[in-house]
């Protein structure tokens, strides 16, 4: 065992154009939510993703847009999608993960 391997949890992410899981190892499935991101659209500052992002949708302020980054199977937007992955991280209360093994 390394000297880290302690202190980090491994890590599956499963992007999908309608949801995105999180599973850690240990624990399974800790964030299966609708792969959705709202944002401001003159700041770009994230406000909701998920389901709270789901739950926005059409019920906006015109500065508030939700969009789906992943579109066909594919990353259709790379920043939202980052964006969007940090915070499902957040919510499944990951504090350091191994990534590459």
């Amino acid at each position: 065992m390394a000297l880290f391997d302690f202190f980090s949890n491994d890590i599956g992410i499963d992007l999908g154009t309608a949801n995105t899981l999180i599973y850690v190892k240990g624990k399974g499935i800790v964030v299966n939510e609708p792969s959705i991101v709202a944002f401001e659209e003159h700041s770009n500052k994230i406000v909701a993703v998920g389901k709270e992002a789901r739950e926005m949708l059409g019920r906006t302020h015109q500065d508030i847009v939700t969009i789906r980054p992943l579109k066909d199977g594919v990353i259709a937007d790379f920043e939202a999608t980052e964006a969007m992955i940090r915070e499902f991280i957040k919510k499944a209360k990951v504090n350091r993960i191994s990534i590459g093994k």
